[in-house]
């Protein structure tokens, strides 16, 4: 965990998948996402002291490309798959094991079809109109240098940087961290990593 001497906390929690999640000081998480592995999209996230706190599993062959966020125990947080038919690459976030329309707690999408650099629009399901954004993501996936921003404001709830080394190549992973903020739900900001890797992960007739 990280010191909160020099990250702003947030007016007030934001709580989107449990206020469980949300505690009074900024969270370092270490991400590795295995590389060329069946299992599409596996990931490991961590704290700063080696302790798993959530893992992600793959559903193969599946018609949405399903994925399942876990927590430490194995036990599913979220279900993330991708719409069809979606021109901007659209993926939606379901409590628990649910893919049911009520149970959607959000979705995210490009905020246009062609774009040079990461801009993600992310939607609260109460959020029907879609007229602004709930939450925003910014940057470059590629040099893993993204901001996550409360909708079209300039408050900071994390930030990805990556972690390099040339053991973490040798084992063929790509391993990096996210910087969360005070009060900020960690797990809703781990939500939103993966489903970023998915969406500018380039998929064999995988579309815009």
């Amino acid at each position: 965990m990280a010191g909160n001497s020099s990250y702003a906390s947030a007016a007030a929690p934001v709580a989107v998948i449990s206020p469980n999640f949300c505690v009074g000081y900024a969270v370092d998480l270490h991400i590795v996402r295995k590389l060329m592995t069946l299992s599409e999209g596996s990931f490991t996230i961590s704290d700063s002291n080696g302790g798993v706190m959530f893992t992600t599993k793959g559903k193969l062959m599946t018609l949405h490309d399903r994925r399942l966020l876990l927590d430490a125990a194995g036990n599913p947080i979220i279900t993330y798959q991708q719409k069809l038919w979606s021109p901007r690459r659209r993926w939606q976030a379901f409590r628990g094991q649910s893919n049911d329309e009520r149970d959607m707690i959000f979705s995210v999408r490009k905020s246009s079809i062609l774009q040079m650099r990461t801009k993600l629009e992310v939607f609260m399901a109460s959020n029907t109109r879609e007229e602004i954004c709930d939450f925003r993501i910014e940057g470059s996936w590629f040099e893993r240098s993204c901001v996550i921003y409360a909708g079209n404001s300039d408050i900071i709830l994390a930030k990805m940087h990556r972690k390099h080394s040339a053991s973490s190549v040798l084992l063929g992973k790509d391993h990096f961290m996210v910087t969360v903020h005070p009060n900020v739900d960690y797990a809703f900001i781990v939500a939103l990593v993966v489903i970023l890797e998915e969406i500018n992960t380039d998929r064999e007739g995988g579309g815009n």
